[in-house]
């Protein structure tokens, strides 16, 4: 079992039990930085198939895929709009691309930086919000311990794992959740990954 697992299941009886009904579960964690952060910005507050769909027409408008800042800054709003970006995120990925490429937010500078360091950073910029800097940690920069409480799966999830009455504010996840330390990002997938499977008995 990889030590992550190892350590999850013998800190947690409920994270156990979903370790050992899912077996591995895993996302993507090396989004490219630029692309990460426009993809988490198209994920705010709309469900995951939606953003995934939206995410899909975007990067259909740049070759190969490869969604890239000074290209990004050259497409017209009516093709940011035409593949479903509400006019508040189009401003911000403008204001994204805008600091990337003028070099105000150097995204290749954050490896050496903490966690709380690089949230700092990221939310300097319109439009990026913890929540977002968060997920570019976790997906961009693979990072290990992320707990993010604004993230309605991971509430939506510890609430039904530990079947709580009502939906756990941020006090009570990171609560609930300190006994995952260094390994909250994995106990993170299995939450999430809960919500679309039927709980291991």
């Amino acid at each position: 079992m990889p030590p992550a697992l190892a350590h999850l299941s013998a800190a947690d009886p409920q994270l156990a039990r979903l370790i050992a009904g899912f077996g591995i579960v895993t996302r993507e964690r090396s989004r490219p930085r630029f692309y990460g952060l426009v993809r988490a910005i198209v994920g705010q507050q709309i469900s995951v198939k939606a953003a995934s769909a939206i995410d899909t027409r975007l990067c259909a408008l740049f070759p190969d895929g490869q969604v890239e800042p000074a290209l990004l800054l050259g497409l017209p709003d009516e093709a940011l709009r035409g593949v479903g970006l509400s006019f508040a995120k189009l401003r911000y990925l403008r204001a994204l691309a805008t600091h990337v490429v003028s070099g105000a937010l150097d995204l290749d500078s954050l490896d050496t930086l903490e966690d709380e360091q690089v949230i700092e950073r990221l939310t300097r910029v319109s439009g990026i919000g913890r929540w977002t800097a968060e997920m570019f940690l976790i997906f961009s920069l693979d990072r290990d311990d992320v707990l993010s409480t604004g993230d309605l799966g991971v509430r939506q999830g510890i609430q039904r794992l530990y079947s709580l009455e009502l939906e756990p504010g941020p006090a009570a996840c990171r609560a609930i959740a300190e006994p995952w330390r260094p390994y909250r990002t994995v106990a993170t997938f299995y939450l999430w990954h809960s919500l679309y499977n039927e709980l291991p008995l």
